[in-house]
């Protein structure tokens, strides 16, 4: 029986829930279990950082901070279960608190600690002997740093979505598209691997594609994930899917960017959810503040 199963036959047989409200649990875990197929993660495999990426997720997802704070509990449970009937060894849900949803982003990297992660992703695409994987790997994360966008946006884009130099179509949530800019940095690295690796990998013709795989197909999220992942050890960094797209407009808002551009770049339908961003700038400026002015301290 698989842990899914045992949990829900826990929830009939020993807490005696309704039908109605087994059915709920059920729809509730049925998005987490979604979110972990897209990912390509076991159960057994969750980490911490994962299950906050998911609670970032549905708060981005439009649904009511109600239903978010009722999922969360859902998935909490199932794991504290997996743990009590020896399933697992820990509880990555253990330091989650039920708090407000916006306040649960993971905490952005440093300007520096993202340098360290794109230097783990690939090699620069000035060196001539590098690899044509890495070079892949290297424009992926240097294009989701340099636009903020999700990593299910960089895997639908196309060849022709690179619209004109400096720029690209990004198709979001519901259909919705929006022009994001590409930096100096992230273009080199795309141009790098436009002509050095994806015509060795182009093996079918006529695929629209931006990033492909080794075999020549659409590259997929758990690849990126895994890639991001990969990087994210090598330089000894926790990171999640979004980490990179937190990052972008974390550090964008840090340099003085109006949180309404900011929230046109990342395709938020609400400027709300973009002032996340400012809460962790302003959490930043205050550790600063208590621990540099002379009478911050008590």
């Amino acid at each position: 029986m698989q842990p899914l199963d045992k949990y829900l036959r826990h929830l009939t047989v020993e807490r005696g829930l309704s039908k109605n409200t087994l059915a709920a649990y059920k729809n509730d875990l049925a998005k987490y279990f979604g979110y972990l197929s897209r990912l390509g993660a076991s159960v057994e495999g969750v980490t911490a950082e994962l299950v906050q990426d998911f609670v970032v997720t549905l708060s981005e997802s439009g649904l009511k901070s109600t239903s978010c704070a009722r999922i969360l509990a859902a998935v909490r449970g199932f794991h504290r279960f997996l743990l009590l009937e020896n399933l697992r060894t820990d509880d990555p849900t253990a330091r989650l608190r039920p708090i407000k949803l916006p306040m649960r982003l993971p905490k952005a990297l440093s300007q520096d600690q993202v340098l360290k992660l794109l230097a783990a992703s690939g090699p620069e695409p000035t060196d001539e002997s590098a690899d044509p994987i890495g070079l892949r790997n290297r424009a992926i994360l240097e294009l989701m740093y340099s636009s903020g966008a999700r990593v299910s946006e960089i895997v639908d884009l196309d060849l022709d979505e690179i619209v004109g130099q400096g720029l690209m179509r990004v198709r979001g949530k519901g259909a919705k598209e929006r022009i994001v800019p590409i930096g100096s940095y992230a273009l080199k690295s795309l141009d790098a691997y436009l002509i050095r690796t994806r015509p060795l990998l182009n093996k079918k013709t006529g695929l629209p594609a931006l990033f492909l795989n080794q075999r020549g197909g659409r590259l997929s999220r758990q690849s990126i994930w895994e890639v991001i992942q990969k990087a994210g050890k090598a330089c000894e960094l926790a990171v999640s899917p979004h980490t990179l797209r937190h990052c972008f407009a974390t550090h964008l808002i840090e340099g003085g960017a109006d949180v309404r551009v900011v929230q046109e770049l990342l395709g938020h339908s609400s400027v709300a959810t973009t002032q996340i961003y400012t809460m962790v700038t302003i959490d930043t400026l205050r550790e600063v503040y208590h621990a540099a002015h002379p009478r911050a301290q008590r």
